[in-house]
């Protein structure tokens, strides 16, 4: 160390660091922790790795040049990317702001115009005072006259209005006894049961076996007076002709 004192020239950079670590290396055994001796092993591995480039050597130079230039260039052209998002975000916070403005001046224009409209009274309201609505003091007697006239008027209308009947078309097999059974007297028998919502419709005899032929008939009822029950019933009790009832097709209308 007395050596190097006396110099006041550097002669060379290399020697110097080994002196620096002997230096360091002599303070670090006076009482060394473990967390010390770690420090003092990563410094040496620092050294020898620093030591493994010569500053002489060709290539050092070439080496931190072309690094410097990388770096250089990768800053540039993160600096650009910075500046690309930060120009879109402007962008897009002046869309937002103008987006924003032009809903809230929509907005306060609709809240204007729905307070300055007058409130109108709808089509049911109006029909409702002018037919029903309950007698004043003040009303005169013109006024009672047409409102009398109207809920006439309306009173009849109602009562005028078709009320819906709700019917059934059916077709029914007649089946006789036998093959001499008179067909055409059996359907007379048949169209003999009336009353009041049955219609009888169109009729046509259909072969069976061994020269017998079924009725088949068809009829229109209303189901509120005609039920199936009681008309299977009458055709029933045509004994001399009829042997049995078949309904084939039951259809609303």
């Amino acid at each position: 160390m007395k050596t190097f004192e006396a110099n006041s020239v550097w002669i060379s950079k290399k020697i110097y660091d080994d002196a620096e670590t002997q230096y360091y290396e002599k303070l670090s055994k006076v009482s060394l922790t473990p967390l010390a001796e770690e420090v003092a092993k990563a410094r040496q591995q620092l050294i020898k790795s620093r030591d493994k480039f010569s500053n002489d050597g060709p290539n050092a130079s070439c080496l931190d040049v072309e690094a410097l230039k990388f770096i250089e260039t990768r800053v540039i052209e993160f600096q650009k990317s910075i500046d690309e998002i930060l120009h879109h975000l402007k962008s897009l916070t002046l869309r937002v702001s103008a987006i924003e403005n032009a809903v809230t001046s929509s907005q306060s224009v609709h809240e204007i115009n729905l307070k300055q409209q007058p409130k109108t009274k709808s089509d049911d309201e109006d029909e409702d005072v002018d037919l029903f609505a309950s007698d004043s003091e003040e009303e005169s007697m013109e006024a009672a006259k047409i409102r009398e006239a109207r809920l006439t008027a309306y009173a009849a209308k109602k009562s005028k209005k078709p009320v819906l009947i709700a019917k059934s078309s059916i077709i029914i097999d007649v089946k006789p006894w036998e093959a001499e059974t008179d067909m055409k007297l059996m359907e007379d028998n048949v169209r003999k049961i009336a009353t009041d919502g049955l219609l009888w419709g169109a009729s046509k005899l259909v072969p069976l076996a061994y020269g017998i032929h079924k009725l088949q008939i068809s009829c229109v009822v209303e189901d509120e007076k005609v039920s199936i029950d009681w008309l299977t019933e009458q055709l029933e009790a045509l004994e001399d002709y009829v042997q049995s009832v078949d309904i084939v097709a039951f259809n609303k209308i």
